[in-house]
């Protein structure tokens, strides 16, 4: 079979699947993810070695150190997977709750009750562990999906899927519910984003480049975030040693992540405080600063931040940082320079916590906390998919819910329309 053909079956089998994963009760959804939580321990030492074809393949192809870790499946990502699995389980199933529900006056009852999507395809790239997150989060919302991860993963996620289609298997669940494209042409996600009539939603998960190319190239529906230009703003009356923590922790915890901080802001009146010892704790990381000319003239050291540098997401040790006149200013920039991702702001002024929490637009907004906390699991939704910064239909971490859309059920005894 070509490339072509292969998917489009997938395709057409996943459509089939759909409606069956759909009527499928919380209790056989579940049985499954326990059975590939089970599976995947088992399997282990299979996975591993499959996982190292791999990483040996990725070494040889001269792939970044930071690739290799996301490559890498040890001891603790089966672990993760697993354990990632039984909380999924765990979750309170969403297909089939109302949203709402009401009483007209002709006596009519009308609910918003969810239901699945239908077929979600996933496009990723490296992290062999997104395999079995994104079938999890499908299976338990009712979906079916078809994954298809990167070339430099393909024999961890062939080797995952094996343990997919056991627990589905083993739960009664059709075989098609989740796929794996088992082949690595580029021209399979092409073909991928092109089954309008299989496919009812495409998200990919990677770098900016291939959502990009996903968005340009989809027939589809995209959920997409293209990069996470992350802003801190410490206001004037905010607690110095407060927001040295949470500018801190933004950055420094995990740089290379997408709701890491890539830009300081700070008020004018908190600059000649605030950016010394900030400064001196960022320098002790190993962290490099782009200023503006008032943060240069208190921090010598840092180096000129250019146009480009506002709207960059280094995602390393990298950080710009700009003084600002008053809030206005630095909601403007946000406005200007942020990607709709994440920003804070740290402040005991409760009028400024407020228009900030008003007047930015963007997926998570935070008073007087960390940057980091945009993320499924730390916001209680108990494990995402991703996170969204499109506002059709979800935006910010999408859990089960946002895996899920909405129908009208109305209930009569005989009503008709005059």
């Amino acid at each position: 079979m070509t490339v072509e053909e292969i998917v489009l079956a997938m395709a057409k089998q996943a459509r089939q699947a759909a409606p069956a994963v759909a009527g499928c009760s919380t209790a056989k959804k579940n049985d499954a993810l326990k059975a590939i939580a089970d599976n995947i321990v088992e399997q282990a030492p299979y996975i591993r070695s499959q996982n190292a074809l791999d990483l040996e393949a990725a070494r040889k192809n001269g792939l970044s150190d930071a690739m290799i870790d996301r490559l890498t499946v040890g001891d603790k990502t089966i672990t993760a997977m697993a354990e990632g699995l039984m909380d999924v389980a765990g979750l309170q199933d969403p297909v089939g709750s109302a949203d709402g529900t009401w009483v007209r006056p002709n006596g009519l009852e009308v609910s918003r009750v969810r239901i699945p999507l239908g077929v979600i395809g996933i496009v990723y790239e490296s992290r062999p562990n997104v395999t079995i997150d994104a079938a999890g989060l499908c299976l338990k919302s009712g979906n079916a999906v078809i994954l298809r991860g990167g070339s430099e993963a393909i024999h961890s996620n062939l080797a995952l899927a094996k343990s997919i289609s056991h627990g589905l298997a083993k739960a009664a669940m059709p075989e098609n519910a989740v796929q794996v494209v088992p082949v690595t042409d580029r021209v399979a996600i092409n073909v991928l984003l092109a089954r309008e009539e299989e496919i009812d939603l495409i998200i990919p998960r990677g770098g900016e480049g291939l959502i990009r190319f996903v968005v340009e190239n989809s027939k589809i529906p995209v959920l997409k975030h293209y990069k996470g230009v992350c802003h801190v703003f410490v206001d004037r009356t905010a607690d110095m040693k407060t927001a040295e923590d949470i500018c801190f922790n933004a950055k420094v915890q995990r740089p290379g992540v997408c709701n890491a901080m890539e830009t300081l802001l700070v008020h004018k009146d908190a600059a000649p405080v605030f950016l010394p010892e900030m400064g001196a704790r960022f320098e002790g990381a190993g962290v490099a600063i782009r200023g503006c000319e008032q943060t240069r003239r208190i921090l010598p050291a840092a180096s000129r931040a250019t146009e480009e540098d506002w709207y960059e997401e280094y995602l390393d040790l990298i950080l710009s940082v700009r003084v600002v006149e008053n809030i206005d200013e630095a909601m403007a920039h946000i406005a200007r320079y942020g990607s709709q991702h994440t920003e804070a702001i740290v402040t005991s002024d409760y009028g400024n916590a407020e228009r900030f929490l008003k007047g930015v637009d963007s997926s998570v907004v935070l008073v007087n906390a960390s940057t980091r906390f945009n993320d499924g699991g730390q916001l209680g939704l108990g494990a995402e998919m991703g996170i969204s910064t499109s506002k059709l239909h979800a935006f910010g971490p999408m859990g089960l819910k946002e895996l899920t859309t909405t129908k009208f059920v109305v209930r009569g005894s005989g009503q008709v329309r005059t």
